[in-house]
């Protein structure tokens, strides 16, 4: 009898040992997962200190003040207007056949915390698609005017097509794959930055006619290139959260790969790049090198889960080359001024990115890519979602800047921009004590 209780006794104790291990186990791994997207969400964070001294370093010293400032409130304005709108758009209940989120506005709640750590990773990737658009209508756009620009792509116009992508929306359904935001990200923020420059219009000089009638295409020189290259060594080390914790899991095997392939995109871009400048200019150029490396960066986001080392190489090399190709026609083909070749980097090389996918793609052992015998039906898929989504940023944020240049308007004066954004707009000196030549 006596035994029979001891055996008994051990039983209950072995149980419930088991089950208390089991409860840590799943604890562990859920805090796990909690530390993983708050730290990749703050890697992200850390990109705009990036943008900020990537925009700073390649436009001229009179706008520094004014490159900043935009860059701190894009997130700031971007972070309340998506908190009460955006994020309900973008997770919410599905509605009207996957094109939007129909719940969650305004959200309230004391104690979600799974809620709470998805919208603070989530809101760092929207904010990095509004400021794409800093870089591209640098130098000579309203303050104002800005914020107001922030606001709707804060609220609609990144939520609505991020919806489609990963909101579980249409696209979702067809299977569109874009593991973090080649497209959903990048791309947006790409044809917003495309549609604002081209309303805004170059820079005064930029463009000019010579005595034979030709136009003559002159260059405004970043005030400093290593503040620049500083930006792009911190924009390439937040990626690695903006990739990196885009598995959503701290205990994801797919962690090592998405970095490696992360890694070696980003260095095959920069030398595609400046093998291209190379040949193009005879002359190693610095900042098409600078805006190589984040051309790899935005070409591998889509694929970078489902590639392998050597594809996420050729991925990177041409996604170098594009970015030259791309700056070069938007610059003397189109004449759009774009000061730090933003649209090329974003868009173009986010198009490239999301294409990538159906080239290379192996999901989960699977080939999907056109190169692994998975044909062209994932090609075709990538391609829809590609001019969906295009057409979608396109139109609206076209449609928005027109709004804001009838209602408020959109450009400082030619006196303001002569003279320097940073006085005008903010009555700010950034280099105090300093010579600021504002009359280029």
């Amino acid at each position: 009898m006596r035994k029979k209780k001891i055996i008994a006794a051990v039983s209950i104790g072995l149980a419930a040992a088991v089950s208390v291990f089991a409860q840590d186990e799943w604890t562990t791994e859920k805090a796990l997962d909690m530390i993983w997207l708050f730290l990749g969400a703050s890697l992200v964070f850390v990109m705009q200190t990036g943008f900020a001294l990537l925009e700073t370093g390649l436009t001229r010293a009179k706008n520094a003040a004014n490159i900043v400032m935009k860059n701190l409130m894009d997130f700031c304005i971007g972070a309340i207007i998506y908190w009460a709108i955006g994020w309900g758009l973008m997770y919410g209940a599905d509605a009207f056949g996957g094109l939007i989120g129909a719940s969650d506005f305004f959200k309230n709640v004391m104690d979600d915390p799974i809620y709470y750590r998805d919208w603070f990773f989530q809101v760092v990737f929207a904010a990095t698609s509004a400021t794409i658009v800093s870089g591209a209508m640098a130098e000579r756009t309203q303050f104002k005017s800005y914020l107001i620009y922030t606001c709707f792509i804060s609220a609609a116009i990144y939520p609505i097509s991020g919806h489609w992508i990963w909101g579980g929306g249409w696209l979702a359904k067809l299977g569109f794959h874009d593991f973090a935001g080649s497209t959903v990200v990048h791309s947006v923020g790409g044809w917003a930055a495309l549609m604002g420059a081209l309303v805004l219009g170059p820079r005064t000089g930029k463009y000019t006619k010579g005595p034979d009638g030709k136009t003559l295409i002159k260059a405004f020189p970043g005030h400093s290139m290593p503040l620049a290259m500083t930006g792009v060594f911190l924009l390439w080390f937040g990626w690695y959260g903006f990739n990196g914790a885009s598995t959503l899991s701290g205990s994801s095997p797919d962690i090592a790969r998405v970095c490696v392939t992360t890694t070696l995109a980003a260095a095959s871009g920069a030398i595609g790049a400046l093998s291209t400048s190379w040949i193009w200019f005879k002359k190693p150029d610095v900042s098409m090198s600078m805006n190589g490396a984040l051309a790899g960066l935005v070409s591998i986001t889509a694929p970078c889960s489902i590639v392998s080392p050597a594809a996420s190489i050729a991925i990177g090399l041409i996604g170098g080359i594009i970015v030259v190709l791309s700056v070069e026609f938007i610059d003397k083909v189109l004449k759009i001024d774009d000061p730090v070749g933003a649209s090329s980097v974003h868009l173009s090389c986010g198009i490239w990115g999301t294409l990538a996918v159906g080239i290379w793609g192996n999901v989960e052992g699977t080939a999907i890519g056109l190169l692994h015998g998975g044909g062209a039906a994932q090609l075709g898929i990538q391609a829809l979602g590609i001019v969906s989504v295009g057409a979608w940023a396109a139109l609206t944020s076209l449609i928005l800047f027109l709004l804001i240049k009838a209602c408020v308007g959109l450009r400082v004066s030619q006196k303001e921009e002569l003279q320097g954004l940073d006085i005008n707009e903010h009555k700010a000196d950034a280099y105090a004590g300093f010579q600021i030549f504002s009359n280029m």
